[in-house]
């Protein structure tokens, strides 16, 4: 039985194996069983944080799903980016999102902004890493 952080595999499996018991006869409030199930989801949430963490979806994969689950199509996604030539590339990665495309799938699609402006390469491309100073000049 676990009682405090978990701190290893066989500890994580251990507390998978007993909160596991709870989903078929879920607790009633207020017991100690299910004071038990709060605490072992805690504990296990905990460590999946810190040992396997899930990142933040992929802008194009977002827009994919959302256009799955909402029954959107690409024809609505050209209509709101502005050609279906400019949604075509977005979905096979050959074109960035830009700010206004953003703009225009969280206030429409209701996708969150934040997860869509994250950097992402193009297909065929590799990303490259660009710090500030480090761009050629020519000289005069």
């Amino acid at each position: 039985m676990i009682n405090r952080p978990i701190r290893t595999e066989a500890e994580y499996k251990t507390a998978l194996a007993e909160i596991e018991t709870f989903f078929d006869n879920e607790p009633k409030k207020g017991t100690a069983e299910a004071d038990r199930f709060d605490l072992l989801a805690l504990l296990i949430e905990a460590y999946e944080d810190r040992h396997h963490p899930i990142g933040p979806p992929h802008p194009v994969e977002m827009i994919q799903h959302r256009m799955q689950t909402a029954g959107y199509t690409q024809a609505d996604l050209a209509a709101l980016l502005g050609s279906r030539a400019r949604a075509s590339e977005v979905l096979a990665r050959k074109r960035r999102l830009t700010l206004p495309m953003i703009w225009k799938l969280s206030r429409a699609w209701k996708l969150p902004a934040e997860s869509l402006i994250a950097p992402y390469a193009l297909a065929g491309k590799r990303p490259t890493r660009r710090s500030a100073g480090t761009t050629k000049r020519k000289a005069a």
